[in-house]
C-alpha cells in the first residue's frame, strides 16, 4: 500500500480526490499577478469562471506548487513510514515536477529510508485525473508502488485529449499560437480542434462553428481508434469542460450514443489550463485502462 498524490492539475474535484484517497496540492492563480490564491482552497473553480466570462479581456496567470507545498504533503507520510507515489503535469506545460523532486531530496537529506516516486505524468488535467485514478485503482487492488509505476509508463503514451475551444484569444495570449491564426479564426467564426499527446498541444485543424466542432472531436476520437487498432473497450473515456455544464452534459449525450458507452463521467477543467484554453474548453480525454 502506498499513499497517492498530485498536483492540481488534475482537476478531480474534491469529492473525486476524496473518494479516490488522493492528495492534491494545488496550483496558484491570479488575475492581477500580485495576489496568488490557492486553486479551489482559496478561489473556487466556478468563481474563477465567472470572473473570466465577466472580465473579458483580462487573462489569469496559474503557478505551480511551491517546492514547501509538495514538503508539506510528503512528511505526514514519510514520518509515518508510508511510500509515496506523485504525479505531477507534464514538464512542457509546468515545472511542478521539478518543485516535487526538489522537496523529495531536500527529505532524502534527513530520511534517506522515505520512499517517494515522483512521476512526469506528461498529460494535464482530464488524462491526469483519469491517471490518477486508475493509479488508485491498482493500488486499491494491492499493486506494489514499483508495478503501478511501470503500468502507468506503459498507458501514459496511449492518454490523448481531444478538444476545442470558443476562441483562440487565450492560445494567443499565452503564446501557442500565431496573432495572425487568431485574427483569421475569429473573423471567419473557426473553431480551432486541438489534440493533447506526449505531452504536448498540437493543431487538428479547425470547425465551422461550436456544434460542427462537437462532431469533429467525435470523429478525431474514431479515428484514434482506426490509426491504432486499439479497442474503444479497453479504455476510459471522459468529458471535460470549463464554464459550461449543460453544454458539456449534452455533448456528453452526444459521447455516449455515439459510443455506445453508459455513464461516462464529466470533469470539470481547473485555472491550471483553462489560463491557457479560455472559459470554453470541450472535449474527451480517453486513456487506456490499467487492468
Amino acid at each position: 500500500m502506498f499513499r497517492l498524490i498530485s498536483d492540481g492539475s488534475c482537476d478531480l474535484g474534491v469529492e473525486r480526490a476524496k473518494k479516490y484517497n488522493i492528495d492534491v496540492v494545488p496550483f496558484y492563480v491570479s488575475f492581477d499577478q500580485n495576489k496568488y490564491d490557492r486553486e479551489i482552497e482559496e478561489v473556487g473553480i466556478r468563481d474563477f469562471y465567472d470572473k473570466m466570462v465577466r472580465e473579458k479581456g483580462v487573462y489569469p496567470k496559474s503557478s505551480m506548487p511551491s517546492v514547501d507545498d509538495y514538503v508539506k504533503a510528503f512528511m505526514p507520510y514519510v514520518k509515518n513510514n508510508e511510500d509515496i507515489l506523485c504525479l505531477c503535469i507534464t514538464t512542457k506545460f509546468s515545472g511542478s515536477y521539478n518543485s516535487a523532486m526538489n522537496a523529495k531530496n531536500m527529505i532524502l537529506e534527513e530520511y534517506p529510508d522515505a520512499v517517494i516516486e515522483v512521476l512526469d505524468t506528461q498529460v494535464n488535467t482530464v488524462l491526469q485525473g483519469i491517471l490518477a485514478i486508475e493509479a488508485a485503482r491498482m493500488r486499491d487492488a494491492g499493486w506494489s508502488l514499483a508495478d503501478t509505476v511501470k503500468r502507468l509508463k506503459e498507458i501514459i503514451p496511449c492518454a490523448r485529449i481531444l478538444f476545442t475551444v470558443g476562441s483562440m484569444d487565450y492560445l494567443v495570449h499565452g503564446g501557442r499560437a500565431g496573432k495572425t491564426a487568431g485574427i483569421i479564426a475569429g473573423t471567419l467564426g473557426l473553431k480551432p480542434m486541438i489534440v493533447l499527446k506526449e505531452g504536448e498541444i498540437f493543431s487538428a485543424g479547425v470547425a465551422h462553428g461550436r456544434k460542427k466542432s462537437m462532431i469533429k472531436v467525435l470523429n478525431m476520437l474514431h479515428k484514434y481508434f482506426e490509426e491504432t487498432g486499439d479497442s474503444i473497450e479497453d479504455y476510459e473515456i471522459v468529458v471535460g469542460f470549463g464554464y459550461d455544464e449543460k453544454e458539456a452534459e449534452s455533448f456528453r449525450d452526444m459521447v455516449e450514443k455515439d459510443t455506445g458507452r453508459k455513464g461516462i463521467e464529466i470533469f470539470q477543467i481547473g485555472a491550471t489550463i483553462a489560463v491557457h484554453t479560455g472559459p470554453y474548453p470541450l472535449g474527451i480525454g480517453i486513456l487506456k485502462k490499467a487492468f
